[in-house]
């Protein structure tokens, strides 16, 4: 039960760095605005008007018992009362006069007024409107045989602080709040630099002189990881020096032993040697292939699918069919994508008559399909014939010449470009290649 509730309660719950920082920022700010404000108007304000109106209305109360006696003259009453309470009075001599009105629920002025007045006056010889005058308040109360109107300053029944205070807790917070907003987005901008410089790595793509900056914590964990890809760089251009040199002091013997076989008689020995020597040549251009530096070629915008045809014609094979979708477009290395396409069909052209390729795009990523009608791979050896030298000898056996690098530089490179590779049975009942690449 716990773990639903918790589950639940992560989903609702932004997923970046910064907008959950902004929520642990925003959200004390907002909640203490909330407590104050309801403080403020139940305490304060809403308890202030309420005696402010109580004043009001027992003010006019008492000008109605004073107008009743008959001792003073009325119009004097109602000029002391002008003058002295800042009320403007009148009496209206009208029978008919109807006291509903539309009854405000929302505005605290309209139910305070409206409590008090009943409690003075009962709930049906009343009626006020607090609309139709900016700053003054129509009040009418029956008496006699008509009605005494009195237009009394809003100020009387409500104070002008409560604007101030609403503009000082709200002004004030949502400045804090934009501030906020700089240095998280400050604090999370290095967070995102070393994510982005370190899937540009990840894709073997080449990348500038990393600055780590932010925070300490950050900023330890930009050194690291620049250090980390100065160590993995340093590894594969030695790796590649090595490979070069050994290659370059391989290529000079074998050179020789081809000079020496164009010498001996025997012409079913000097092919043989011949074979055997080309054969260590493919080899050793595998080992090289295998082991080559992909930083050196930078990413390109460029169209997959003239890619594929391209390297389909080269193959001039009325066996291979195609289903591609039109101009699909991927940032990537153009040459190392070829090499890999190459290596696919190449390795299903070995075992099958009839192969068949797709491309499809959707949204977020595209999708290579290589299948082919050949014996095909036990399920059981799909992740094994992605390893390095690694042969099986069931199904597909692979030939003499071959070293097991085919399908671990093709993965290589797909994962170089932030995709993934895998193997399943074909609609062709052989060997089905899925390659899925990102947009």
């Amino acid at each position: 039960m716990f773990y639903g509730l918790s589950k639940f309660f992560k989903n609702l719950l932004p997923k970046r760095l910064f907008y959950r920082a902004l929520l642990i920022v925003a959200v004390p700010v907002i909640v203490l605005q909330l407590i104050i404000t309801f403080v403020f108007f139940d305490s304060l304000w809403i308890k202030t008007n309420k005696g402010m109106t109580k004043a009001l209305v027992n003010e006019i109360n008492t000008f109605i018992v004073v107008y009743d006696d008959e001792i003073y003259a009325k119009n004097e009453i109602i000029n002391i009362f002008s003058v002295n309470q800042d009320l403007n009075i009148e009496y209206v001599d009208e029978v008919n006069f109807d006291y509903k009105f539309d009854e405000r629920w929302f505005s605290p002025i309209d139910r305070t007024l409206r409590r008090e007045l009943k409690s003075k006056f009962g709930s049906t010889n009343f009626w006020f409107d607090t609309t139709s005058y900016k700053e003054l308040i129509d009040l009418k109360i029956k008496h006699q045989s008509g009605y005494l109107r009195f237009l009394v300053p809003k100020d009387r029944v409500t104070s002008s602080s409560a604007r101030i205070f609403a503009l000082w807790i709200t002004v004030p917070a949502l400045i804090m709040i934009f501030i906020s907003l700089i240095f998280l987005k400050n604090q999370t901008r290095p967070i995102t630099n070393l994510a982005r410089v370190a899937e540009k790595f990840g894709k073997g793509e080449e990348i500038e002189e990393y600055k780590p900056s932010g925070a300490a914590e950050i900023r330890q964990a930009g050194f690291e990881f620049d250090k980390m890809r100065k160590r993995i760089v340093r590894h594969l251009n030695q790796r590649s020096e090595m490979l070069s040199g050994i290659s370059h002091d391989l290529r000079t013997p074998l050179t020789r032993m081809k000079l020496q076989i164009a010498f001996i008689k025997e012409k079913d020995l000097a092919n043989k040697l011949s074979e055997d020597i080309n054969e260590m040549e493919k080899m050793l251009n595998e080992y090289l292939q295998f082991t080559s530096s992909t930083y050196l070629e930078k990413s390109e915008q460029f169209n997959l699918t003239e890619l594929i045809v391209k390297v389909v014609k080269k193959y001039d094979n009325e066996n291979i069919s195609k289903n591609l979708t039109d101009k699909v477009y991927i940032n990537g290395k153009k040459n190392l994508i070829q090499r890999c396409m190459n290596n696919l069909i190449d390795n299903a052209i070995k075992y099958a008559d009839k192969i068949n390729i797709e491309l499809t795009k959707n949204n977020n990523n595209l999708f290579i399909k290589i299948e082919d009608n050949g014996p095909g791979i036990p399920e059981k050896e799909y992740e094994n014939v992605f390893k390095p030298f690694y042969k099986i000898d069931k199904g597909r056996a692979d030939s003499k010449s071959s070293v097991g690098l085919g399908l671990s530089i093709a993965s290589d490179i797909i994962r170089s470009h932030g995709g993934n590779i895998k193997l399943e049975k074909s609609n062709m009942k052989g060997l089905g290649v899925k390659i899925f690449l990102p947009v």
